[in-house]
């Protein structure tokens, strides 16, 4: 028997329903990045001048209680597990497998984003965001496939989060 590895919400899905709610994106479509050295690759020729962007990395992790989490960070933020686990009270955190990241958030190592909540909140995966996001024009993110990457002002991003569900959870470092 195989495992159905279908995503619960598929890319096209997301970015129409980004337009049917009138949350406005810029979509750039690129080779398939895998990590943060390949989009610093591509993405000068995303920026928009006068525009502060917030480019991430995103971490799926897991705790002891096997609690999922979805870390969205600045792309060169450097972080320590242990001292993370502490902050936001969940001890243990550990990188999690590929079979319950498509299974929690409906994406392929590589592609996971702050979008990829939209499958997220039904499975309990705990959001947090570097709280450097707040001060951002712009947030560069995978639309849950990595030769894509969506724009989106700050406040479109909070207002999708708003519409999904998703509770924010900000991390200062």
């Amino acid at each position: 028997m195989t495992q159905d590895t279908t995503p619960p919400f598929t890319s096209d899905a997301l970015l129409a329903q980004l337009s049917a709610w009138g949350l406005p994106y810029m979509l750039h479509r690129h080779v398939p990045l895998r990590t943060v050295e390949e989009a610093k690759a591509v993405e000068a020729s995303m920026d928009v001048p006068g525009q502060k962007a917030f480019r991430t990395k995103n971490l799926f992790l897991r705790d002891r209680k096997k609690r999922p989490y979805l870390i969205t960070l600045e792309q060169d933020r450097a972080v320590d597990l242990k001292a993370l686990g502490s902050q936001i009270g969940a001890p243990g955190l550990s990188f999690d497998s590929p079979e319950r990241l498509m299974q929690a958030l409906g994406v392929a190592p590589g592609a996971v984003s702050a979008l990829a909540m939209v499958n997220g909140v039904a499975a309990g995966v705990t959001f947090l965001m570097d709280a450097a996001a707040q001060e951002a024009d712009v947030i560069y993110m995978h639309p849950l496939v990595n030769d894509q990457t969506v724009a989106m002002r700050r406040e479109d991003v909070l207002a999708f989060m708003a519409r999904i569900g998703c509770e924010v959870r900000w991390l200062s470092f």
